[in-house]
């Protein structure tokens, strides 16, 4: 991210960018700089005095910068296997190499000169003999032949790859900032105040976990407080429910509206569960969520984020609807992320037990068995067992929408390398680049300095132990 914009921009292009900024991973800071100049002339005094709080940590405006992408990683495209078949068979390569379904269709177009299709792949079962291709006329090598079915059988595995990522990518964003991301542009342009609640409260929800024992600080803070009250009965309540489905927000719906949002989550949640049971490994202790061996969390946690954000938002929506009731014979519970096994130690060393929400997943049939009709989980399944766990089923989200919490005070953005908080982003750039705190091996050739930094002081973060190696 720049820090200065060479020219005055206008008020379209700020809103603009601020669009773009719903699917990437701008700080909150950040956002807030280009807020006060989106909405600059309409602000009254306190307004304008909580942005400049916020803004004056941004890298825009201060002479500073962040170590931290301000990008989620996206897919890689199919641009290079698309560039080989288009060379190997000598047609020009008409397809959007970053759409599945187009390198599925370029892949049957040029599969037709050596008679492949996409269902018929395997290298020893599907290929053509000689006899079969000097009968289908085909005047090429065994050899050349070969290449041009392998690097067909390429095309559609990176097709298929492709589509599972850009999923689990979407996946992703929608645990993050709800249905924001898919706002239009020309509807987001449309109503500033309400888009620039929009991109201050997602960018709030994007920030990352901290490797801390303490819980996660409320997405909705002063500032975002403070721009949701800029919108009046004029605003676009609909954008702003893609990203906030308070009963603040949720009122403002028609029901039309209501039931549409409702519809967009169950979708949500039933397509993320499938995900997870297709990731579930069964030697998993429930009751405690560590992470194995063999375990890909990353791609576990973010979609559990999306399962929780969507069943969040359906109840939600239910809720409003006065539907509730409909929780009576099928109720499936919350997700559970997966835990590191040095912050489990850390928590159990210092007298803490197990997540009490951990508790009642581990005592319920998992979500994905209840949404599929595998096994069922009666609302009185799960209030008995949330208070075993000793939780109120409504107040803790398992039976009814969680109350909203107390507006949080705005604090700037720590820099964190795997959830360590570092005090300055140059050392946190190098350890991130060593390794440390990454659960790996630390690079030898930056072990040295790395332990330098360590023992200087940058590290800001309360660890378990002192002189944590990573």
């Amino acid at each position: 991210m720049k820090n200065r914009d060479p020219q005055p921009r206008s008020r379209h292009e700020i809103l603009a960018e601020l669009h773009s900024s719903l699917d990437r991973r701008y700080r909150p800071e950040d956002v807030a700089a280009l807020v006060l100049r989106a909405l600059e002339g309409t602000l009254t005094g306190r307004q304008r005095a909580v942005l400049k709080r916020a803004a004056k940590h941004s890298s825009r405006d201060a002479a500073s910068f962040s170590s931290m992408p301000s990008d989620y990683a996206r897919p890689v495209g199919g641009a290079q296997v698309v560039a080989a078949a288009g060379g190997l068979f000598g047609q020009p390569a008409e397809v959007d190499p970053d759409d599945p379904e187009s390198l599925l269709e370029f892949a049957a177009s040029l599969g037709g000169s050596i008679r492949w299709t996409p269902g018929h792949t395997d290298f020893l079962a599907d290929r053509l003999n000689r006899q079969a291709r000097d009968t289908a006329g085909m005047d090429i090598s065994k050899r050349q032949y070969n290449r041009r079915f392998r690097v067909l059988r390429r095309l559609t595995a990176k097709a298929r790859t492709l589509a599972v990522e850009q999923d689990k990518r979407r996946l992703l964003m929608v645990g993050v900032t709800g249905f924001a991301a898919e706002v239009p542009l020309e509807r987001f342009v449309a109503d500033a105040d309400a888009a620039c609640f929009v991109a201050y409260y997602t960018a709030r929800r994007k920030l990352r976990r901290e490797f801390s024992l303490a819980g996660r600080d409320n997405p909705f803070d002063e500032v975002a407080s403070v721009l949701l009250d800029r919108c009046t009965s004029r605003s676009d309540w609909w954008m702003i429910a893609q990203a906030r489905t308070s009963p603040d927000v949720l009122e403002r719906l028609t029901e039309h509206e209501r039931g549409l949002l409702l519809g967009r989550w169950s979708s949500v949640l039933r397509h993320s569960a499938a995900m997870l049971r297709e990731r579930w490994r069964p030697g998993t202790d429930r009751e405690t969520m560590i992470v194995q061996r063999g375990h890909d969390s990353t791609t576990w946690n973010n979609l559990a984020a999306a399962y929780n954000a969507a069943r969040a938002g359906w109840l939600a929506c239910l809720s409003a609807l006065n539907a509730l009731d409909l929780l009576d014979p099928a109720c499936p519970g919350k997700m559970m992320r997966l835990m590191a096994a040095d912050l489990a130690a850390w928590h159990h060393a210092v007298g803490g037990a197990v997540d009490p929400n951990t508790k009642v997943w581990a005592a319920l049939p998992p979500p994905w068995e209840v949404l599929d009709g595998t096994a069922t989980c009666t609302r009185a399944e799960v209030e008995s067992a949330c208070r075993r766990a000793g939780l109120d089923p409504a107040s803790s989200g398992w039976t009814a929408p969680a109350p909203p919490g107390a507006t949080a005070v705005f604090r700037p953005t720590p820099e964190l390398v795997h959830g360590v908080t570092i005090g300055d982003p140059v050392w946190a750039t190098l350890l991130r680049r060593a390794g440390v705190f990454s659960g790996k091996q630390v690079k030898p050739e930056l072990a040295a300095d790395a332990e330098h930094g360590l023992r200087s002081g940058v590290v800001l973060s309360e660890l378990p132990v002192k002189d944590f190696p990573g």
